[in-house]
Parts: C-alpha cells; sequence; structure tokens
C-alpha cells in the first residue's frame, strides 16, 4: 500500500508532467484562463490517461512482450490513445455540446498530448504492475490537474490584476509557471 502511495504523490506531486518533465504544455497554457475548462480539460485528461494505461499495459504484456515486438510500442500507444479520444471526443459532443465547444481544438489535442503518451511510457519504463500502472497514471492525471487548476486561478486573478501591457497574457503566464516549478521541487525528496 505504501508503494502505491508513493507511486501516487511521486507522480502528481514529486515528477509532475507539466512542472518538471514539461509535457502537456499546450494545453496547460492554451485552457488555463478559465476555471471551468481548466477543470473539464483536467478531468478529460485524467481519464485518457487511466484509460491509455489500462489499455497498453495488457498490450505491452501480452501481446508486444511475447511476440518480441516491443519497438512497436509507439506506434501501438498513439494508436490507442488517438482512439479513446476519438470516443471521448464524440461521447462530448453528444452529451455536453457546450462543453464540448468549451474545449474547441484543445479536446483534439488530448490526442497529441505528450503526457497521456509520457505515462504510458512510464509505466512501461518502470515494469509497473497494471495495479502500479493505474495508480500512476491516477497520480499523474491527478498532478496534472491540480497544476492546470492553480494556473487557471492564479492566470483569472491576473486577469483583473494592473500589468505592464508587455507582460500580459502569454508572458506572465510563462513567469508563473517557472514560479510554479520552483514551488513543486520542494516536494522533491518527500518520498
Amino acid at each position: 500500500m505504501t508503494d502505491l502511495l508513493a507511486i501516487f504523490i511521486g507522480m502528481a506531486l514529486i515528477n509532475n508532467f507539466v512542472l518538471v518533465k514539461f509535457l502537456g504544455l499546450c494545453p496547460f497554457f492554451g485552457v488555463s484562463k478559465k476555471l471551468t475548462n481548466a477543470f473539464s480539460m483536467s478531468m478529460a485528461v485524467t481519464f485518457v490517461m487511466l484509460m491509455a494505461s489500462a489499455v497498453t499495459w495488457p498490450i505491452t504484456h501480452y501481446i508486444l512482450i511475447p511476440l518480441d515486438a516491443e519497438y512497436l510500442r509507439t506506434v501501438v500507444y498513439i494508436l490507442v490513445i488517438a482512439t479513446l479520444v476519438q470516443i471521448i471526443e464524440l461521447f462530448i459532443m453528444r452529451t455536453n455540446y457546450s462543453l464540448y465547444s468549451a474545449f474547441g481544438i484543445y479536446l483534439a489535442l488530448i490526442t497529441t498530448n505528450c503526457a497521456v503518451m509520457g505515462v504510458t511510457l512510464v509505466n512501461t519504463d518502470e515494469g509497473f504492475t497494471f495495479v502500479e500502472s493505474m495508480v500512476s497514471a491516477l497520480g499523474a492525471g491527478t498532478g496534472f490537474g491540480l497544476v492546470l487548476v492553480l494556473m487557471s486561478g492564479i492566470r483569472e486573478r491576473l486577469e483583473i490584476s494592473q500589468l505592464p501591457d508587455s507582460m500580459k497574457g502569454l508572458p506572465v503566464a510563462f513567469l508563473v509557471a517557472a514560479l510554479m516549478g520552483l514551488a513543486f521541487s520542494g516536494f522533491a525528496g518527500m518520498v
């Protein structure tokens, strides 16, 4: 149980994909303008991470490794992630069109979100069991969501602040992201 907790905390805080590994930056900067969109995006990314981990683990261990075809894992993982995102996109479009419209291009960006691909590769590289892979994906998604929601809250506050014109928009977002990265580096050595 403590190993699972260590994996979860490690993926969420210590090895955060956005702030430590710099993966998933497109939705991080693109969707973090509004808190509601950021929360919805983090839920969608977490769901895709969980589903991708649940599907790629058996494919890796029951098909690719026995056939000695591990060199195909990147292509297989991309196909799995793209298929999952398309299914989720169709589901959101049919059930909540306003949310689908709010996501815009960013929902399709989950397909190429390197954080989702990164989770599946970390799970394979670390030799995680199925349960450990699921905890890893949940931790990575939670960390992604935490950072995305924190960033959107800060950006909403910055919108009503008086900033120099040269700092409005992405320049201050990059500065805030750097400061968040420094803050999250304080979690190193925790587990």
